[in-house]
């Protein structure tokens, strides 16, 4: 049975996933609903984030890693989608043809299978962090170390992807692609059915994300995060469930990677960029990192307001000063991040009506007393 907490957290969650389904119906500009799905996708990253971060104490600089190799999964398949891009022998994508690649590259042919890529841009950035995580955690390193490793990895990753430009793209990464269709759906990019699967996607998402919090393996990732040795001590495999949670978290930051190509309509290697990656981890910060709806709210406000200020004339020019005067704020008077005020507005609550309630029960006890004290 669901304890209290939990039950509120449902009802939290729920009500906040259920106003992103219903936002569609409030809004008829498309390039304003793609810009909302965009906040959504961006969303989902950093409540990956938050799941590694927030529970387990990991601290991934490197998360945008798994955003991005899951973007060009879904990039190469709907790449070799696209007509009439195919200007060389053998259907050969157009930056290909520019590199004087003759054929079609071994690891490109998998991806006229629209299910393969879809579990690689799933699977694939967890193979990856679990062999990351294997090294890591397997030699107990802890703390700024991880951020160091996961950061630096991502570097390497960033670099050979623009370097591979005969495979990748280089610079300019993979454009001109084709629209997503499944099941006999067109997922165009400006339209509400493409808004309606990233929403029911980061829904999904997000109660897996709780169901993984609430469970045991959870609870133990929580004392791993504050007493890790202590854990160690009991026969838990420490390394074992946070190569699990690490892995999880890269998972659905591969599927928020793929929706991103989906809504952009491009592939970028600026999706694997450190830029990228450290704005994922202020998102989370803010939103608060051991709250999951509270990293994904933090995510849409954050890139709502830099989009907003950053197209205003009045903020035109001032407003990276306006985001970080923000960040002070949010650090000096709400460490825990934004979800800590909703915390503290639900206690404060909760004891006033805790306050309200105890003159009646000591009404209720005396007047019982004195019945009693007449019977007898």
């Amino acid at each position: 049975m669901m304890s209290k907490r939990t039950m509120r957290q449902v009802f939290v969650y729920g009500a906040v996933c259920l106003a992103i389904l219903l936002l569609p119906m409030l809004i008829n500009d498309d390039f304003l609903l793609n810009r909302f799905a965009r906040y959504l996708v961006l969303a989902m990253v950093s409540m990956a984030l938050a799941l590694s971060w927030g529970y387990a104490g990991i601290l991934n600089l490197g998360q945008a890693m798994s955003f991005g190799l899951g973007s060009y999964c879904m990039a190469m398949a709907l790449k070799l989608r696209t007509i009439p891009v195919h200007t060389g022998s053998e259907g050969l994508p157009d930056f290909m043809v520019w590199n004087n690649v003759e054929a079609l590259p071994w690891f490109w042919k998998p991806f006229y299978s629209m299910p393969f890529a879809i579990a690689a841009g799933i699977i694939g950035p967890m193979i990856v962090s679990a062999i990351l995580a294997w090294f890591m955690f397997r030699g107990r390193v802890t703390g700024v170390y991880v951020a160091i490793i996961t950061l630096a990895t991502l570097v390497v990753v960033n670099l050979v992807i623009i370097d591979q430009q005969w495979a990748t793209g280089g610079f300019n990464g993979i454009t001109d692609l084709a629209q997503l269709e499944l099941f006999g759906i067109t997922f165009d990019a400006y339209s509400a059915t493409t808004y309606y699967l990233i929403a029911i996607c980061l829904t999904v998402c997000l109660f897996l994300a709780l169901a993984v919090t609430k469970s045991k393996a959870g609870l133990i990732l929580q004392a791993i995060r504050d007493q890790e040795d202590r854990v160690r001590f009991f026969g838990y495999d420490v390394a074992l469930f946070k190569t699990m949670v690490f892995c999880v978290s890269a998972g659905i930051a591969g599927l928020a990677g793929m929706l991103y190509t989906i809504v952009m309509e491009f592939a970028s290697p600026t999706f694997l960029g450190v830029q990228l990656s450290l704005s994922i981890v202020i998102w989370c910060a803010v939103g608060g990192r051991q709250s999951l709806v509270g990293a994904l709210l933090g995510a849409i406000l954050v890139a709502g307001m830099q989009g907003a200020l950053s197209e205003s004339e009045v903020f035109l020019d001032t407003w990276t000063l306006v985001m970080g005067a923000l960040f002070v704020l949010v650090v000096l008077f709400l460490p825990n991040g934004i979800a800590s005020l909703g915390e503290k507005l639900a206690e404060k609550f909760g004891s006033r009506r805790r306050a309200a309630a105890e003159p009646a029960k000591r009404g209720n006890a005396i007047s019982r007393s004195t019945k009693l004290a007449e019977g007898k």
